[in-house]
């Protein structure tokens, strides 16, 4: 354990009441707040970087780093800056941050790009106010801002960090391991899978609005399901996200965890590849199985997610025939229904598309950033293995498995999709729009449907709410007549706190750590 956590933790104790440690099983993938739209790394970059636009505890929006905001004309939004804000290093927060902040966040190879592609234009109009031109119409843009973190425009520029890293590439620059934000938190010391340290920002605007009780911040990514279990159990930790859901009755018996339970904002899945004629990640020549939608039903029919949420999640899921969670603006109710799980169904569709003998297959899953994850793809693969389909598991580190979703590099994969604008708009935008640099960035199915294309850019201008829900409902007949993911299920949060420690339950598994508390 202690070459695990470190001189670090092992030197707590109770005279360090305002240190929370906390785990879980993966780290940030990088700290350059633009690099990756991934909610781990999201998390750690919203304590150094404030958004306009916050994301409050309950799910509503609430003033950030703008003041208030309104539509001014049809396609131009007006902020008001908070005035007195100032960067980690002293300087002052500008509307001119404002302006490089969404610039830079919109521009390739920003993972955030897909979320501001509406925006055209910013104009700084005074040193307190910042007009954004869209492309059209657009009334969710404040709810589009509550992930895209402000930057320092002179620090980026004498650190050479004017775009955001190449994350698919591999590259380095030098936020991907310093910050200079507005945060609540300020950036201690960064050693990447190892530990991050946060320092509170005492001179942070928000110091009377949320109760900023935890002074310093030690992460530390642990992969081991029973060390991290281990850790909380002995003391050496005061919050575990993402405690496995095979200890948790174990941990609800000890009298000092608590553990918070919740419906999150996240649905499991599987993607396959269509795009590509002969794949190289399955054992046929000349042709790409999943390219026939018989093949994807057949797939789709052989996986029980009943059973998958008995044994592998411990009834800790909700199986799901939709990729979108229910509290979504847009949500398909009426579509939200499985397929059968139905071997023989399966079968006959396999050999209905000429593979009455099956076919070898890779499936690529992470394997430390969702539930389970990794247990989920063994049971995906042993229930394809029942319709002659042989899964090869290629299991890794969701660093890697990201860069391989990013660089088109897998034909059959795992994935979990947040909604953080909570309107059906976004998974649309970044799952099921062509892939075309703008929009369609984790669209790794290859999937291009022309109406589809159509819907998405409309649904982001459209204002009249009866015809956008319209345009929503036909672009979710599309999605799930096509069968381009497979749905697996709801993630349910399980956040584990030592007793006296209050960490709020969000539902896009972000915790806050401004508003959490320690009992007296």
């Amino acid at each position: 354990m202690s070459l695990v956590l470190g001189s670090g933790l092992a030197l707590a104790s109770a005279a360090q009441a305002e240190t929370l440690r906390w785990a879980s099983q993966g780290d940030a993938l990088t700290l350059d707040p633009h690099a990756q739209n991934e909610g781990p790394t999201n998390t750690m970059s919203l304590h150094l970087h404030d958004p306009l636009v916050l994301r409050a505890n309950d799910m509503s929006i609430e003033p950030g780093l703008a003041t208030s905001w309104e539509a001014v004309e049809e396609t131009v939004w007006e902020f008001k800056i908070r005035e007195g804000v100032t960067f980690h290093d002293g300087s002052d927060f500008t509307a001119e941050d404002v302006a490089f902040s969404l610039n830079r966040a919109g521009t390739e190879p920003s993972d955030f790009r897909n979320y501001i592609s509406s925006i055209e234009e910013v104009e700084v109009v005074d040193d307190t106010t910042v007009h954004i031109h869209t492309s059209g119409p657009n009334p969710i843009l404040p709810q589009q801002l509550t992930q895209i973190s402000m930057m320092s425009k002179a620090w980026s520029e004498e650190n050479d960090v004017e775009t955001a890293q190449d994350y698919a590439s591999g590259e380095e620059n030098f936020a991907v391991r310093n910050a200079m934000g507005t945060g609540p938190y300020k950036l201690e010391s960064r050693e990447g899978d190892v530990r991050t340290v946060l320092v509170r920002n005492d001179d942070y605007w928000g110091m009377d609005d949320y109760p900023m009780e935890v002074e310093r911040i030690v992460y530390t990514p642990i992969s081991s399901d029973s060390t991290r279990v281990a850790a909380l159990l002995s003391g050496e930790l005061d919050f575990v996200l993402d405690p496995p859901v095979q200890d948790l009755e174990r941990l609800e018996e000890e009298g000092d965890i608590n553990i918070e339970q919740g419906e999150e904002n996240r649905t499991i899945f599987l993607g396959l590849n269509l795009r590509e004629e002969d794949s190289e990640y399955d054992n046929v020549e000349g042709e790409n199985p999943m390219a026939d939608k018989r093949v994807r039903e057949a797939m789709y029919h052989a996986i029980d997610a009943d059973t998958i949420q008995r044994v592998v999640m411990r009834g800790r899921s909700v199986p799901t025939g939709t990729i979108a969670p229910p509290f979504i603006d847009g949500y398909p109710e009426e579509l939200d229904e499985r397929l059968a799980f139905d071997q023989e169904r399966a079968r006959e569709l396999l050999a209905e598309a000429g593979y009455e003998d099956g076919f070898e297959i890779t499936l690529h899953c992470p394997n430390d950033r969702y539930i389970n994850d990794e247990a989920i793809c063994q049971a995906v693969a042993g229930m394809l293995g029942q319709i002659d389909i042989t899964v090869d598991l290629n299991s890794q580190t969701r660093s890697l498995h990201f860069q391989d979703i990013g660089n088109r590099e897998t034909g059959f994969y795992l994935l979990g999709w947040g909604v953080p604008t909570f309107d059906s708009e976004y998974v649309f935008n970044y799952l099921y729009h062509t892939d075309d640099g703008q929009r369609g960035s984790w669209n790794a199915t290859g999937f291009s449907n022309d109406r589809m294309d159509e819907l998405v850019q409309q649904m982001g201008t459209e204002v009249d709410e009866e015809t956008r829900n319209e345009m929503i409902a036909e672009a979710w007949e599309i999605a799930q007549s096509e069968v381009v993911y497979i749905p697996i299920h709801l993630q349910v949060l399980n956040w584990a706190t030592r007793e006296g420690v209050n960490v709020p339950l969000r539902a896009d598994n972000q915790p806050h750590m401004a508003t959490a508390s320690f009992d007296d």
